[in-house]
């Protein structure tokens, strides 16, 4: 179904609430690799019993954490197959330290909707506010559904944050385990591109691909653990866009160079001629 400009543009699904435990966040945390050294005291700040310090990227799967179903791409004059689509950036700004449980309110609306021809464009933002009210986060998401094009929309713009021209201030190397796309799922992202080999060569993929969720955590994690002595609490704002695939099995990189007060940086694939996997990565200490 055509998307329908007039409808889906502005349009502000209802509120949804949830809830998470530190269990939750201990098992986000393993899905990006937290712990791999069992005896750093910094790695294990992220899986402690009740208590884990909780990295702001939790924020892009806390509300759907206990989904076991495929998601679907159905919203009000939003129709289309989740084949067809692909993560094309997130952000989050959050207000303070995300509590390792809690209960949240979500609200979640349709701000922008780019006609790329071929392809669709469209970007949302969720608001979560705690049961008093409190801003706990807000996260800025796009995707790209390939094919939703030509319905009559503006192209939009084309914005990036550019690398400065030097050699990064940071080289960061983060293994990706064989296994990591189906540790990361269930945190509760249950695409099939993620785990089915026969769903991902239907998609184009040679083999199952990793949740580009899962790089932009890892890539966070690794910036914290770097950049700020492994404390997450000092993060202000993390975003990224998502430029191509990491295969699990695969070494990323992480090169970041520090500008005005953040950081900005790109990630890449080493062992395929450094394949650009994350681009516009923008990391704000708070």
């Amino acid at each position: 179904m055509p998307i329908d400009l007039d409808v889906a543009l502005g349009a502000e699904l209802d509120p949804i609430e949830f809830s998470w435990s530190s269990s939750d966040v201990q098992l986000y945390h393993l899905g990006l690799g937290a712990g791999q050294d069992p005896m750093d005291p910094r790695e294990l700040r992220y899986l402690t019993d009740g208590t884990p310090q909780v990295l702001p990227t939790f924020s892009s799967v806390a509300a759907s954490f206990h989904m076991t179903e495929a998601p679907k791409v159905q919203f009000p004059g939003i129709d289309i197959e989740l084949s067809k689509v692909l993560h094309a950036s997130e952000a989050v700004t959050v207000a303070g330290p995300i509590p390792p449980s809690g209960t949240g309110r979500s609200v979640q609306k349709f701000t922008e909707i780019w006609d790329k021809g071929k392809a669709a464009v469209i970007v949302s933002e969720m608001t979560v506010t705690d049961p008093a009210g409190n801003l706990l986060w807000t996260t800025k998401r796009s995707i790209f559904a390939r094919g939703e094009g030509g319905f009559g929309g503006e192209r939009g713009p084309s914005t990036s944050v550019a690398a400065p021209e030097r050699a990064p201030d940071h080289e960061i190397a983060v293994a990706v385990s064989p296994q990591q796309a189906l540790l990361y799922r269930m945190c509760g992202d249950r695409n099939p591109l993620h785990s089915d080999p026969e769903f991902a060569a239907a998609a184009g993929f040679p083999r199952p691909i990793l949740h580009g969720l899962c790089t932009y955590g890892m890539t966070c994690k690794a910036l914290v653990d770097t950049l700020l002595d492994g404390d997450a609490a000092q993060v202000g704002s993390y975003g990224a866009r998502f430029a191509g695939v990491v295969f699990p099995g695969e070494t990323i990189k992480v090169s970041a160079w520090k500008e005005d007060g953040r950081y900005v940086g790109v990630v890449t694939v080493p062992s395929r001629e450094d394949a650009v996997v994350l681009s516009d990565v923008e990391f704000v200490p708070a």
